[in-house]
């Protein structure tokens, strides 16, 4: 099995989670995310990356080896003056 690319596990992600923003790096084997989403309002660190783990469901565990991630709301994206 070929390892996915950015867009690949962009396109899992979105699939399994409304996102205001979202961008995804790497080189097949380790990946960096930025996900902005509504739904982690309220969400502890660890809740949001479970959320994120869930939208992947098992290519997390087939597919992905690495994924460090940086999980935001809008808001908190909006306060990093990226909005």
């Amino acid at each position: 099995m070929a390892n996915p690319t950015p867009d690949e596990v962009k396109q899992y992600i979105a699939a399994g989670l409304p996102c205001d923003h979202l961008v995804v790096e790497g080189d097949g084997q380790h990946f960096y995310a930025t996900i902005v989403a509504a739904e982690f309002d309220g969400l502890t660190r660890i809740k949001r990356h479970q959320r994120v783990y869930q939208a992947l469901g098992d290519r997390m565990r087939a597919e992905i080896h690495a994924l460090s991630m940086k999980t935001l709301t809008p808001a908190e994206w909006a306060q990093q003056g990226q909005a």
